[in-house]
């Protein structure tokens, strides 16, 4: 969105201090190591890091403007460098998208949240709908109150439809998202034990995920699992019309074909109220085909027809540590799911593991899923035995969860539980000289735990290959 810098100060109750109030901001960003060329605005939060320390290098990547809490020590004034001052940039991010939002009346906003599956979803729903209209969607998961006003702030004229992912670490977050968004249409992917720490039990998420059906207004559309009977609870909560995908006979975007390739990727068939719709996705794994179907139901609901759909989705790419999967020269193939885990993520890994032809053996490193409270002794168990139900061959675990899992796991012949402190190095010090030609390695935990440094580490040159 194109704005000056004064329009900014008045928009988020503050002034300019320092440079010209007619400079031209059309871009922000709270990372001063990725400033985008032309225009671009360095907002300065206070979160685990004071952003007014990085003021000056956002200016040297080539910011033209920083909203300010104060003056930074030792600033610069030159012409061409704004800031704008206000009593809290975090605020002013929230207040800048909500303006935003209100001038662009005419934008369809979709909103997607769920314990699983979000930013999935939200790629392919972009991908669905880029097909027949100007979409912008968030990058990976930018889905909090830093991540949505962002995500909001680049849109601009030409964009017809926003599509945005809600995370929620309280009651009444996505709430708060919503009135910056103002959705018409919103997706509840599913309601799982995801961060159930956080948000008080399975029915802190129920509650919690179902402020998006609340937020709809009577015109909107509710896109909901038809397979999990919970989903009536949300949908008594909205008074917009509302759409069911999943197997089940009676959904309204209903997945009646599914296959995977070798590459575990999906070809679906669908059958929706616009006609059929049949495709074959590029990002892997069977739990992907529903999350289309979520995808398929809005693009639906906004008018594209499924052709347009099924070409659209085909040419989704999904965010990164999801289910990449990479082959090394010696013929290990590396299967690197580490963005995140909680329990249903972990399953659908596993399977995916299980349906990966391979001539060797499956390998899993499994690390602990945070944020699960008292559910999670239980849910790690959990793991273990569907790990030994599916075929793993040889299970390392990392950290307390991880020593659950593989404790639980009593059919799996080969079982190592790395202690926490060293965590990922010492799994990989495990894992490589295990590995054979033909070998198949899943790597997944929640993503503090940090085994994106195994499977980088498994994927390092060996023998003088890039692998």
């Amino acid at each position: 969105m194109r704005l000056t810098a004064g329009e900014v100060a008045r928009a988020a109750g503050g002034e300019v201090v320092a440079g010209s109030p007619d400079a031209v901001i059309n871009a922000f960003t709270n990372d001063s190591r990725s400033v985008p060329s032309g225009g671009t605005c360095f907002v300065a939060l206070r979160d685990h890091r004071d952003g007014h320390d990085f003021v000056d290098a956002a200016f040297a990547a080539g910011a033209v403007a920083a909203i300010v809490h104060e003056v930074p020590n030792g600033f610069v004034h030159a012409g061409d460098r704004v800031l704008v001052q206000v009593a809290d940039p975090g605020r002013a991010l929230i207040a800048l998208a909500s303006a935003v939002r209100t001038r662009l009346a005419g934008l369809e906003v979709v909103g997607i949240t769920g314990s699983t599956g979000k930013t999935s979803t939200k790629d392919l729903t972009a991908a669905a709908v880029a097909a027949g209209r100007v979409v912008h969607a968030n990058p990976e998961s930018f889905n909090n109150e830093i991540g949505l006003p962002l995500t909001v702030l680049g849109a601009d004229e030409r964009t017809e439809v926003l599509v945005t992912e809600m995370g929620a670490r309280f009651i009444g977050n996505i709430a708060e998202l919503c009135a910056i968004a103002q959705p018409r249409i919103g997706v509840v992917t599913n309601i799982g034990m995801a961060h159930t720490e956080h948000l008080g039990g399975r029915d802190g998420v129920i509650a919690v995920k179902g402020e998006l059906l609340e937020a709809l207004p009577a015109s909107g559309v509710a896109v909901v699992d038809a397979d999990d009977p919970i989903t009536e609870q949300l949908v008594a909560r909205t008074a917009a019309s509302v759409l069911r995908c999943g197997r089940s006979g009676d959904a309204d975007v209903r997945l009646t074909e599914c296959a995977l390739d070798d590459q575990l990727r999906a070809a679906l068939v669908a059958r929706t109220p616009w006609g059929e719709v049949e495709t074959r996705l590029a990002v892997r794994g069977e739990h992907q085909a529903i999350n289309a179907l979520y995808a398929i139901a809005v693009a639906g609901s906004l008018g594209l027809a499924p052709d347009s759909i099924a070409a659209g989705l085909a040419a989704a790419t999904g965010s990164r540590w999801r289910l990449d999967l990479e082959r090394r020269a010696d013929g290990v193939v590396v299967l690197n799911d580490v963005y995140n885990a909680n329990p249903t993520s972990m399953a659908a890994a596993l399977r995916a593991l299980a349906a990966l032809p391979a001539t060797g053996r499956r390998i899993a490193v499994l690390g602990d899923m945070r944020e699960l409270g008292r559910e999670s002794d239980a849910a790690h168990v959990e793991v273990g035995a569907l790990a030994e139900r599916v075929g793993v061959d040889v299970l390392v675990g990392v950290g307390e969860g991880g020593a659950l899992i593989v404790e639980a796991a009593n059919g799996v012949e080969t079982r190592v539980a790395v202690a926490d402190a060293a965590g990922a190095l010492d799994a990989l010090d495990v894992v490589e000289p295990k590995l054979q030609r033909g070998d198949v390695v899943l790597v997944k935990a929640s993503r503090a735990v940090g085994l994106e440094r195994v499977a980088d580490g498994l994927l390092l040159e060996r023998d003088g290959c890039r692998t």
